[in-house]
């Protein structure tokens, strides 16, 4: 079979000869570093993907992705959405929401947190995470209260009790002087999200949050959208909107914790980056070692007609190899390390939670082929230079002491 002359040399070469110990041992261990190298960052990119969807679902599951109001935040209720908030939505139809911060109350503690009034619907976000209580029990005018289970332990309640819910933003004039709108609720429901949500979240009918919050009547805070990847609100985020119309969405809330946990997975991603970046590099020294070791050899080939650019892809061939392998073997011993890593912990007797959770493991396959694809691009880098000395060696020179 025929095979291009610089191709079929570069993997002689690869594989040495007996003679060649030394440098065969270094470009093996070039290899195993970029095979090691790319095995960790798949492993813990996946693990960085997985706690972030993990965030994402638990945290914005229950929280608005975004809600477009008018300007004063006190937004007429209609049968429907405004068109152009409809056609944002891409999930579900957009549904009215009152919001704001509130103040809570029991026998044993009082706390602030986020109070959030919906109209009770079947499949509402809420419902995927209720462990005690149903969602249809949010009726108008029961003023009933659901309590994130963090919320509901610090405040000492279960489910009947009785809290006092307080709007500073809401007052009210009285001969004792200016009081906040306030109103008993009885707890109906306990919802568990895993996230720190539980400890602030509160949700109510939507009517009864309008009437605590003295709002007119038919008028809520605005219109929530829905969107099926919560982190579509920055592609609407710089829309113009109509006059009088505002955008707000979660990362007003919640955007610190995500961009840290983003500049955390970037972080991990550059570290173990670094450690290919390394291995990567060793192929110049074990180059540089192999031209010294065949200088005699292509001066040979040189003269028998070998030209200056096929004596430097020889060496590229030699050497990227370790990188193509390495790459290619430690993006496939990473995903398996992944997908088998909370079996390889349990039976190890490692326990990562008290309460015998696992890791979450997303596997992104085109951001394994981005990590795959740049450690072979990083290895053809490494290789240039040391190609370069080879195809610049002079015949006469390098042939006159032999």
């Amino acid at each position: 079979m025929y095979h291009p002359i610089s191709l079929f040399i570069g993997l002689r070469y690869l594989r040495g000869r007996s003679g060649d110990r030394f440098s065969r041992f270094v470009s093996y261990m070039s290899t195993a570093g970029i095979t090691i190298g790319v095995m960790a960052l798949v492993t813990v990119l996946s693990v960085m993907n997985g706690f972030e969807s993990q965030l994402k679902e638990r945290i914005l599951g229950v929280l608005p992705h975004a809600v477009v109001s008018q300007h004063d935040g006190k937004t007429p209720l209609t049968e429907s959405a405004p068109s152009f908030v409809q056609a944002m939505s891409s999930e579900s139809q957009p549904e009215p929401i009152v919001r704001g911060e509130a103040v809570i109350q029991s026998s044993a503690q009082l706390t602030a947190g986020y109070l959030i009034g919906i109209e009770p619907k079947k499949g509402d976000p809420i419902s995927n995470h209720l462990i005690a209580g149903r969602l249809s029990s949010l009726q108008a005018g029961d003023y009933k209260v659901f309590l994130g289970h963090s919320l509901a332990r610090s405040l000492k309640v279960s489910m009947g009790d009785k809290v006092r819910l307080m709007v500073t933003n809401a007052t009210q004039f009285t001969p004792l002087g200016r009081i906040p709108s306030q109103r008993n609720f009885t707890v109906a429901g306990i919802f568990n999200t895993g996230s720190d949500v539980d400890g602030q979240l509160m949700i109510v009918n939507m009517t009864d949050a309008s009437k605590l919050m003295r709002f007119p009547k038919d008028t809520v805070s605005g219109w929530r959208v829905f969107f099926s990847d919560p982190f579509m609100v920055t592609d609407f985020a710089d829309q113009p909107m109509p006059d009088g119309w505002q955008w707000s969405d979660w990362r007003e809330q919640r955007g610190e914790l995500f961009q840290a946990v983003k500049m955390e997975k970037n972080m991990m991603g550059l570290m173990l980056g670094l450690i290919v970046g390394v291995a990567a590099f060793n192929i110049i020294s074990a180059l540089i070692m192999v031209v010294m070791e065949k200088q005699s050899e292509v001066a040979i080939l040189k003269t028998q007609g070998m030209t200056q650019s096929q004596v430097m892809t020889i060496f590229m061939v030699q050497g990227a190899s370790s990188g193509v392998i390495g790459a290619i073997v430690g993006g496939a011993a990473g995903v398996i390390l992944s997908l088998n890593l909370n079996a390889i912990l349990e039976s190890a007797g490692v326990a990562l939670f008290s309460f015998g959770g696992h890791l979450p493991i997303l596997i992104d396959s085109l951001q394994i082929l981005l990590v795959v694809v740049l450690a072979i691009a990083l290895s053809l880098a490494a290789t240039l230079y040391p190609s370069y000395r080879a195809s610049s060696v002079k015949p006469a020179e390098a042939l006159r002491y032999e």
